[in-house]
């Protein structure tokens, strides 16, 4: 199974040139994602990388920017507008990336995408397929 999340277009260029290694959510996902598809909101409204999943960690908001604020591709008061007077939150860490070289139009292997507000899943099959029926190469 894989995830697809709603990425700002700031943020994703934060991961794309590795200074953000922390993605951050209100409400957590299925333990067993290991990848996430990143849509990068309008303007851009692509799926443009890949995502790795390192360590999911839940906990206070305060407690995350303590720990992860160095990677965190935001300053303090992005963060905590994000997430409000919520009293718990989820840090996802950031294994590796993989660009696409060309960027996937939503559609192309959804149909009907609409971007997800929080997380979505496709099978791993679905995404697979789509790669090798456009001339991409698949690791075993």
């Amino acid at each position: 199974m894989i995830a697809i999340l709603s990425i700002k277009a700031k943020y994703v260029k934060e991961i794309l040139n590795g200074n953000k290694k922390y993605e951050f959510r209100k409400a957590s996902f299925k333990r067993d994602v290991r990848s996430i598809l990143v849509y990068a909101t309008k303007p851009v409204g692509r799926i443009v990388c890949m995502l790795q999943v390192g360590d999911i960690i839940e906990d206070y908001p305060k407690v995350l920017w303590r720990d992860f604020n160095k990677f965190s591709g935001m300053d303090k008061k992005e963060f905590f507008a994000y997430f409000g007077n919520r009293d718990k939150g989820t840090a996802i860490e950031i294994k590796s990336v993989m660009e696409f070289s060309e960027q996937i139009n939503p559609n192309e292997l959804i149909p009907n995408f609409v971007a997800p507000q929080s997380w979505s899943y496709i099978p791993t099959e679905l995404l697979n397929e789509y790669l090798l029926n456009n001339g991409w190469q698949i690791a075993a």
